[in-house]
């Protein structure tokens, strides 16, 4: 929930202005708005990347503007995230880049081998899964990222334009996650892109950023 919230990153510009929204648990929301219009910003917020100026916003029922490091660390084990860049880890293998958010959280191997191999073959890449992210296409690569994402059955998952620049198949693969994410394992779901699909299977929230504005299209 965001209650007036303002964010810049320096004093000179604010990219978002006193915003007032809410997102609910189980919530499916996209985010959309011109380049630059502050998606994106708005979406760092939400993990903690960027601090509110002013305002409230409280993320999984924690207040983030004054969180402390070890209270931020300990919200984000409970939120996966696809970056734009895909930030995958270039000397891991696939395998292990997946199983990065067990590792952070502590999982058994043998459960964690079970939950990387499950995800794997959910995105059609288990015969790639010895493979270095620079030996996969973007596509592929975006597809691990958005596995690793889902690894610890996190219960909000952020991904800032998951779909841009994929192919039909692999932007299929993502959205069937992200709506199955949502209806089987009850996590929210918010989303930063330019294009809402036609066929997506679930019911959503829409906010769109204009001028610094937040406001949602009914």
């Amino acid at each position: 929930m965001a209650e007036d919230i303002s964010l810049a990153y320096n004093s000179e510009e604010t990219i978002i202005s006193k915003a007032n929204f809410s997102v609910s648990s189980g919530d499916f929301v996209f985010i959309t708005g011109a380049s630059g219009s502050g998606k994106s910003t708005l979406l760092r917020s939400f993990y903690g990347a960027l601090r509110p100026e002013n305002g409230s916003l409280v993320v999984g029922g924690v207040e983030v503007n004054n969180i402390t490091n070890a209270r931020l660390n300990f919200l984000r084990r409970h939120i996966g995230i696809v970056f734009q860049d895909y930030k995958l880890i270039k000397d891991w293998n696939i395998e292990k880049n997946v199983a990065l958010p067990l590792l952070i959280n502590g999982y058994a191997k043998d459960i964690s081998d079970i939950q990387v191999d499950k995800l794997l073959n959910h995105v059609k890449l288990s015969h790639k899964k010895e493979k270095y992210p620079q030996e996969l296409s973007g596509g592929e690569q975006q597809r691990v990222a958005m596995a690793r994402a889902l690894a610890h059955n996190p219960i909000l998952i952020l991904a800032d334009e998951p779909t841009g620049n994929l192919d039909d198949y692999s932007s299929r693969l993502i959205w069937n996650l992200l709506e199955g994410a949502n209806t089987q394992l009850k996590a929210t779901v918010v989303i930063v892109t330019h294009h809402i699909p036609e066929d997506l299977g679930v019911s959503y929230k829409h906010f769109n950023i204009e001028g610094g504005t937040v406001y949602e299209i009914s």
